[in-house]
């Protein structure tokens, strides 16, 4: 399993936090804002060149929930958990967005808020997780 890393880039008004071992590398934030997100190049995250609005409503359409924003140290943006929403991703995971319990086959409980992306083809590392296998797996779904 990935380590629990977490990055932190600012634009002095927006953090953004990615989380690696979340992504699921659907590339939703480079066709978003490519401006922003340049994964070729060292930070790879550049807040400073998208306006805030932009990053937060981009940030909000993460898929895997990698990607989320403080505002000046308030607290990080979540779904409410009122309501759980399930899509099927063409060709990809599972993704679930709101409050789950998740526990495993030996019983092993853990809470998540937020967007969560689980494996549809088989070929995950982090099962029941998607880790982007699918993406050269050959998966159709």
């Amino acid at each position: 399993m990935k380590k629990d890393i977490r990055k932190e880039y600012s634009n002095g008004e927006l953090t953004v936090i990615w989380q690696p071992a979340k992504c699921i590398h659907a590339k939703e934030c480079i066709k978003a804002l490519p401006e922003v997100y340049k994964p070729e190049e060292k930070p790879w995250i550049n807040p400073e060149n998208a306006s805030t609005a932009n990053l937060k409503a981009q940030i909000k359409k993460c898929p895997s929930g990698a990607l989320t924003y403080t505002m000046n140290g308030e607290e990080e943006f979540r779904l409410d958990g009122k309501m759980v929403e399930v899509t099927v991703s063409e060709n990809g995971p599972l993704l679930v967005k709101g409050k789950l319990r998740i526990k495993d086959i030996s019983g092993n409980e853990k809470e998540k808020d937020g967007p969560t992306a689980f494996c549809r083809c088989g070929a995950s590392n982090n099962k029941p997780y998607c880790d982007g296998s699918h993406n050269s797996s050959g998966f159709k779904g």
